[in-house]
């Protein structure tokens, strides 16, 4: 039986950007990669941080999507836990029944 595969999402503020990025770039006994985008947030737990933010009534976030084992996205939420307590950083974890590549060699 092949491990369970999981999608662990973040959503943070967009200050943290780089500094979540460099992270997990070096995270690859974990992982390989990751998938970001911008997101606007959006809730009574949301804070606007900015005076655009107020203006335009969403704060500006970050959303980074990591498909990976699920015992190992447990040790990297572990290890997120740590180097960003206080940020208010927002994470779930869903099953991913499937997971591969298209490219010029499938058929």
């Amino acid at each position: 039986m092949s491990a369970q595969l999981v999608c662990l999402t973040l959503v943070a503020a967009r200050s943290l950007r780089q500094e979540l990025f460099d992270y997990l770039s070096e995270q690859r006994d974990i992982t390989s990669g990751f998938t970001a985008s911008d997101i606007a947030g959006h809730g009574p737990d949301v804070r606007l941080q900015t005076s655009a933010e107020q203006v335009k009534g969403h704060a500006d976030e970050l959303m980074i999507r990591i498909v990976l084992q699920a015992q190992d996205a447990a040790q990297l939420l572990e290890r997120l836990k740590a180097t960003f307590a206080g940020t208010r950083m927002v994470y779930w974890i869903m099953p991913v029944s499937e997971f591969g590549v298209i490219d010029a060699a499938n058929k």
